[in-house]
């Protein structure tokens, strides 16, 4: 069984680096990283280069021209990239509990995706966590909030069933699924272009199609990286196609991955 661990990325390789460098202090590895590079710059490709010349798994980067967000897209690339059979996806700006993996691959079940808990790291800490390459936190930690969110606790993270609504708790910046279920619902809308609503997007139409639900709570734990809020111009548009995705309860998007896939 194959596992990747797809992070999504856009020019802040301060950011990219110490989530890559929770990634290399995990407790059980991915297969191989799939870095998903919506138009970053030359600094991010080199940050990226150096890490593979030291991670003990392969690292595959996958970039596309700036033409704005455009994150679907880049995201259907990296997934059509691979053969893995399981995806764990996170953002760039989210470092990693040093269980998080193991966590994810522990608790996957056929037929549903998981989605986990984020911890927000205090923006008055964010410059000394970048600069001092802080990756390690726990309930005491000074830089965090949302304190017991990083309580990780493997015993009540089992206590929590799938369910088949979509949950405001879910969180696109910490999800994975079977690879299989993505495709067979032709992955990412690329329709979705801005920021909002093309991850929920996604696993709504997986929960048509039968797709369960599983929250990871007390496992599967990220931290996540203050940042100034994205330009939301184009919210109100994804936002209603989401309610169309929910009304007509869609499964198959045409504009997805199966043009990338051999």
């Amino acid at each position: 069984m194959k596992t990747a661990l797809l992070i999504s990325t856009y020019n802040w390789p301060a950011a990219l680096n110490v989530v890559l460098k929770s990634v290399l202090s995990q407790s059980v590895m991915p297969d191989e990283i799939l870095i998903a590079d919506d138009g970053s710059k030359e600094e991010t490709k080199l940050l990226i280069e150096s890490y593979q010349r030291k991670c003990p798994v392969s690292i595959k980067h996958f970039w596309q021209e700036d033409h704005g967000f455009r994150k679907s897209r880049i995201l259907n690339k990296a997934v059509a990239g691979t053969d893995a059979d399981y995806i764990i996806q996170v953002d760039g700006d989210c470092i990693l509990h040093s269980k998080f993996v193991e966590d994810h691959i522990k608790a996957r079940v056929k037929e549903a995706y998981l989605y986990g808990a984020r911890v927000n790291i205090l923006p008055n800490h964010v410059s000394e966590v970048l600069e001092k390459g802080i990756v390690s936190f726990n309930y005491f930690s000074k830089e965090i909030k949302n304190k017991s969110r990083a309580l990780h606790i493997p015993f009540l993270a089992s206590l929590y069933k799938m369910h088949e609504s979509y949950s405001d708790k879910f969180r696109g910046c910490n999800v994975s699924f079977w690879r299989k279920d993505f495709i067979e619902i032709n992955g990412y809308n690329e329709d979705y272009e801005g920021w909002g609503r093309e991850d929920s997007d996604l696993v709504i139409r997986m929960g048509n199609k039968g797709v369960k639900a599983k929250r990871l709570r007390y496992a599967g734990i990220v931290f996540h990286i203050h940042h100034k809020i994205n330009s939301r111009d184009n919210f109100d548009k994804n936002d209603e196609m989401q309610n169309q995705t929910i009304a007509n309860k869609v499964v198959w998007t045409e504009n997805g991955i199966d043009k990338y896939l051999k």
